[in-house]
């Protein structure tokens, strides 16, 4: 393309990127997650950008937040690396979209793993509310 340079596709990336972020925690929201929180992980790890981390008050909602997710963005071919039984039991199911991970947790699962204490040092990405489409 012409006129596109390494800035500009560099730039590119982190908005499409933190969009992706944004999307997941929109269509979380509108599946009644909680305490949806977005973390910018560009300063502490290497191993993606964004994490999505959010809590359910059933497991039966974890597992509907995971389809919804994985609905909802399979519409524009985006694909989760990880794969997710649709009876998962185990209170935290991971979507690793490569530069997003989204961390959905039952509620008690979270506080025991406590992802925020940990990556502490991750700047906070405000969520605004908005309709999902």
């Amino acid at each position: 393309m012409p006129g596109l340079r390494h800035g500009n596709v560099q730039d590119l990336r982190k908005k499409i990127v933190l969009s992706l972020a944004l999307r997941i925690a929109a269509v979380a929201k509108a599946k009644k997650a909680q305490k949806v929180v977005v973390l910018d992980m560009r300063g502490v790890a290497t191993f993606c950008d964004y994490f999505v981390i959010l809590s359910c008050t059933s497991l039966r909602q974890v597992n509907a937040i995971a389809q919804a997710l994985q609905e909802d963005l399979g519409r524009d071919e985006i694909h989760s690396l990880s794969k997710v039984s649709p009876t998962d039991a185990s209170g935290w199911i991971v979507l690793d979209y490569v530069s997003v991970v989204a961390h959905i947790f039952y509620k008690p699962v979270r506080e025991f793993y406590a992802l925020e204490r940990l990556w502490s040092d991750a700047k906070r990405v405000r969520v605004l509310r908005g309709k999902v489409r």
